[in-house]
């Protein structure tokens, strides 16, 4: 099985990649999807070298830290700052798991399973469809025109969907802000809970979901005129259903604000 030892800058280009797996401290990190060959460029690397394994039979690329684990990403409390700045380029069908503790991560143009996992670095999905999973403690993180499903968790890291049409949404933050511009078709589901983080998302005028809004001390905004005001003494809660309905909308806060409001027309 092939390896290199990667203490400078390098270019590399491999075989046929169906699986890719990659974790840096800092610096800055680029996951793209490509019609060429498969191919590392690493523009420049301090401390501890990158060691980079191609299996060709099972088409699987790892480029990472020996001592850096995918289970212990988020648990890293090394002072060393091992910065780099690397750019991956690999087929759109690949499954990617990406891992930063500090760097900046772009992941673009997937659509099979993508698992990003980050520490303080913020995260860019351009993009990316398929299966997302995304966990982060305090980096924030932006998708970008993303279908399929997105799941994302955070401590107090934030999350921005911009031009969003989800099969499933599923968001859960401690105290991060979660912003959602979407569109939704008939079998979409989005689950949105906070404790303390606000919540706003943005639907077409013409939407046609089920709509529930909780809270049990945060304000809750909407101008959709349609929905149901049940709020009561320790608990908030705007419900309704928009149009004929199937898609469904939740959003649920403990003391953040939730805010829903109506965008162009669909």
């Amino acid at each position: 099985m092939p390896q290199w030892t990667i203490d400078g800058p390098e270019q590399l280009t491999f075989g046929q990649v169906s699986s890719l797996e990659v974790r840096i401290v800092a610096g800055r990190l680029a996951v793209l999807a490509s019609e060429g060959p498969p191919a590392l460029e690493v523009s420049s690397i301090d401390s501890a070298p990158l060691i980079v394994t191609y299996d060709e039979d099972a088409r699987r690329l790892s480029v990472a830290y020996k001592d850096l684990t995918w289970d212990g990403l988020l648990g890293w409390l090394r002072s060393v700052r091992r910065e780099t700045v690397a750019t991956l380029t690999v087929p759109r069908d690949c499954k990617v798991n990406a891992g930063v503790v500090s760097a900046s991560a772009v992941v673009a143009g997937f659509e099979n399973v993508t698992r990003v996992k980050s520490v303080s670095g913020n995260v860019v999905l351009d993009g990316v469809s398929g299966e997302v999973n995304v966990t982060t403690a305090a980096g924030s993180v932006e998708s970008r025109a993303m279908e399929g499903d997105l799941a994302f968790q955070s401590v107090s890291g934030d999350l921005t969907v911009a031009h969003g049409i989800p099969r499933r949404l599923r968001a859960n933050t401690v105290s991060g802000r979660i912003t959602a511009d979407l569109e939704l078709r008939p079998t979409g589901h989005v689950t949105l809970n906070s404790v303390s983080g606000d919540i706003l998302v943005r639907l077409p005028e013409d939407v046609e979901a089920d709509v529930n809004v909780r809270s049990t001390s945060g304000r809750l905004v909407s101008t959709f005129e349609k929905l149901s005001d049940k709020s009561g003494p320790g608990a908030k809660s705007l419900t309704g259903r928009l149009g004929g309905g199937m898609a469904s909308v939740s959003a649920v806060t403990v003391s953040g604000e939730v805010t829903l409001l109506k965008g162009e027309k669909e």
